[in-house]
């Protein structure tokens, strides 16, 4: 059974979440939050694997509670919730360590499969967020200069694997950009991670581009 929170600052919004995921069998809310301060309580006396996190609410935003939560011991993924399509609230929020971001406004199956993808340890990085966290870290040049740890460690083959995965691929379509197996392109994603330091593929694409690994117009026209 997957354990999910709510965190949003409207009783209606948290209310229609927990109608759509608890008609799920395999999905159930375990605690709702107001806002950040009291979705850290939340997560501490209920352990869920997955918290729908808004992002402006008030007392504690969103992103700083994910930063929190992301740096304490829960085991919690953050799935981002917003009506905000905004390219600071993606960068601040996946760079808080959050392992997907999806607008308010999508369809209800595609909530139920980002709770089950974050859930299953993977991370949601939609094409679209993609797009615009290329655009963000664009138009941060200083942010590029640390080099990510375990950089230098990748192989040719890890690399261009990370270089798909700033596309928003998903394992499968890696497999057939590069003609390989889906289990050996899970492989190479896993041993990028492991090199890397990073807690999920969402963190891997955050590193790449701060790293200069990827530059801003380059993902979209891979080479290849």
């Amino acid at each position: 059974m997957i354990r999910v929170a709510l965190v949003d600052d409207q009783e209606m919004v948290r209310a229609g979440f927990r109608m759509i995921l608890e008609s799920e069998p395999d999905i159930s809310v375990v605690g709702e939050a107001a806002d950040g301060r009291e979705a850290i309580e939340v997560v501490r006396h209920s352990s869920p694997h997955v918290v729908l996190m808004d992002v402006r609410m008030p007392v504690m935003d969103g992103i700083e509670a994910t930063r929190l939560l992301v740096n304490s011991d829960s085991e919690a993924r953050i799935l981002i919730l917003t009506t905000f399509d905004l390219d600071d609230y993606v960068y601040s929020a996946l760079r808080a360590g959050a392992s997907g971001f999806m607008l308010k406004d999508a369809p209800a199956d595609q909530l139920i499969n980002a709770v089950r993808v974050i859930a299953a340890g993977d991370a949601l990085l939609a094409p679209s967020v993609t797009r615009l966290l290329i655009e963000e870290v664009s138009r941060r040049p200083a942010a590029r200069t640390a080099v990510a740890p375990g950089l230098s460690e990748l192989t040719d083959r890890e690399l261009e694997v990370l270089r798909l995965m700033t596309r928003g691929l998903s394992n499968g379509e890696i497999a057939g950009h590069l003609y390989l197996g889906e289990a050996t392109v899970k492989t190479h994603v896993g041993r990028v991670l492991s090199k890397l330091g990073v807690r999920d593929r969402v963190q891997a694409v955050v590193a790449a581009y701060e790293s200069g690994v990827v530059t801003p117009g380059a993902a979209d026209h891979p080479q290849g």
